[in-house]
Parts: structure tokens; sequence; C-alpha cells
């Protein structure tokens, strides 16, 4: 089944949740003045984790993106917990790696670790959780018409660096170095997502692929979504991968998941007060769908069932 037909099961028993709808990046209820915002992400080894990954490089990617999904919500991160499944047979330096990894990310991030938890279980799972707070949310499902659509950063490189590793692609030595940057230690752009807060009217973290992201922004908010592919901020190594294996480098850059930059969109009026960099990549409009250069934009991206 697909991550969307397994949730939706799970939908029609659920019917208690917090003081925010379920679907957004996190839930949130109500505390005080303020929202307290909880998100948990689940990182599975035979799934999640190439073989060049290096233990520590796993412990940092549980916390990004636990973290990223708090920064989409316009939230600051107040705490971190997670539960640790260990198979039989780990070897205690890998483990080892693993806690000063999640340490790392930790530090990075200025967040403390809360609670933990460890059980034996089949493979490597860490199940990460998140709290965050904010006086105002950001949601998927408050895109305005004439808004523009934005990002954070580059797309592209953490697909791409995939494709080198897997396919054993001959590249040099920068190259590599260029994508495995993104591809094995991506970043949560948590300062960028706390700037928004005041500024953008929409938000989505790009867990899955720019494409997937977009279609959930333009159908949660009932508009047309069109974007430019020149527009798209897309690394000249991501161009270099494309070619040599005959791909298209825009349907690789926005197929491309785990980017962990933040999709979103801001009233044009406010643009000049987002104090940090960012691409104007589209705008949003009256009518339904998402469309690249006119033509309709297929959803692709990552499926975590599939």
């Amino acid at each position: 089944m697909h991550e969307s037909e397994i949730i939706s099961i799970f939908l029609k028993h659920l019917g208690r949740g917090g003081d925010l709808p379920l679907g957004d990046d996190a839930g949130a209820v109500r505390f005080g003045d303020e929202w307290l915002v909880a998100t948990n992400d689940m990182l599975v080894r035979e799934t999640d984790v190439p073989d060049i990954m290096t233990p520590e490089q796993v412990g940092f990617k549980a916390v990004t993106m636990n973290v990223s999904d708090v920064a989409a919500m316009g939230a600051r991160p107040i705490g971190f917990l997670f539960s640790i499944g260990l198979p039989k047979g780990i070897e205690v330096g890998y483990l080892d790696g693993i806690a000063r990894g999640l340490s790392r990310g930790l530090e990075f991030y200025g967040v403390p670790v809360l609670s933990a938890d460890t059980n034996e279980a089949a493979d490597l799972i860490i199940d990460g959780i998140a709290l965050g707070t904010t006086d105002r949310l950001l949601t998927r499902s408050n895109v305005k018409p004439g808004d523009l659509v934005c990002v954070t950063g580059d797309i592209g490189r953490a697909l791409s660096g995939l494709l080198v590793w897997r396919e054993n692609l001959n590249v040099s030595p920068r190259t590599r170095k260029v994508l495995y940057q993104k591809f094995l230690e991506p970043t949560a752009r948590v300062l960028e997502g706390m700037a928004l807060r005041d500024v953008a009217n929409a938000a989505i973290d790009i867990s899955d692929g720019l494409s997937k992201e977009l279609h959930l922004l333009a159908e949660m908010s009932g508009v047309r979504i069109d974007v430019r592919s020149g527009a798209l901020p897309i690394y000249e190594e991501v161009f270099e991968v494309a070619e040599a294996l005959g791909k298209d480098p825009v349907e690789l850059a926005i197929s491309s998941g785990e980017e962990f930059e933040l999709l979103f969109t801001i009233p044009p009026e406010r643009a000049d007060d987002v104090r940090f960099e960012f691409n104007v990549i589209g705008k949003a409009g009256v009518g339904r769908g998402v469309y690249l250069d006119g033509t309709p934009m297929p959803a692709l991206g990552w499926n975590h069932t599939v």
C-alpha cells in the first residue's frame, strides 16, 4: 500500500486530534498564548540508510528529519525524544557512533534530549519526536491566490548523490563532495522557519520531493500553483548527473526527497521582509493543480512504502 492509503485507514478511526487538524508537518495544541508543536519521524536502516552513511550521520539525520518538521510550522524547537530499536549483533562501535551523531545534532540545533527508550528489533530503527513552540502556526492549507511560491537553498542534490552512489557513477571528487553533502548530511532550516513565522502564509518542508510538496500545498489550500523551471535553484552538479544518466535534470530535481529545504508562500508585498536568501519559483492563483511552465506537473517524489 502507498503511504497515503495507510494514513487514510488510521484517520478513519483516530477521531480525536489536537487543536490543529491532522495533515500538516506536525500537530499542535494550544498552550497558553502559544502553540505547542509536536512531530515524530522514523528512520529505518534498510530504507533510509545507505551503506556509505556513517553511524554519526545516521544519528544526526534522525534529529534533522524531526526538527525540520517543527521548522516548517514556524516553531522554535525546544526538545527531542527518541526510541531506538536494535537488532541482535549490532556492534558497540556502531551504536556509539549513532549516540555521538544524536548528540552532535542536538548541539547543532540547540535542542535538549528529554527522554529515550530502547528495545530489540529486526532492524535498526530510530523513532524521533521533536517539540517546538510558536505564537503563529505556518500550515499547508493557508496559501492565498497571488502568493509568491518560494524555496530555501537548492534542490536535487540529495537524489543526485543517491544516484551517484547507487549507479557507481564516475564523477569528479568535487562533484561527489558537493552532492554527498546533501545526500548524507542535510540540515534543517530552523532559523529560516522561525523567521517566516511573521511573514509567510504557508510552509512545508521538502522531505518527499518538491513536486509532491507543491501538490500538497495546492490541494490543501484549494489553489493553483504555477512554477517556472528556469527559476528552480539547481546546482550544476545535478545537471552533470542527469546528463550521465540520460535524465531530465528538472525532473530529477523536483523528485528529490530528503532535501529538508522549506517550501513557503508569501504575499508579494512581504517579500522584502524576509531576512534570508531564498528563490521565488512561482506563484499561486485561482484554480486547482500544479503546473510547470504551463504543463501539469506530475506528483513525483519519494514513497515511503514502495
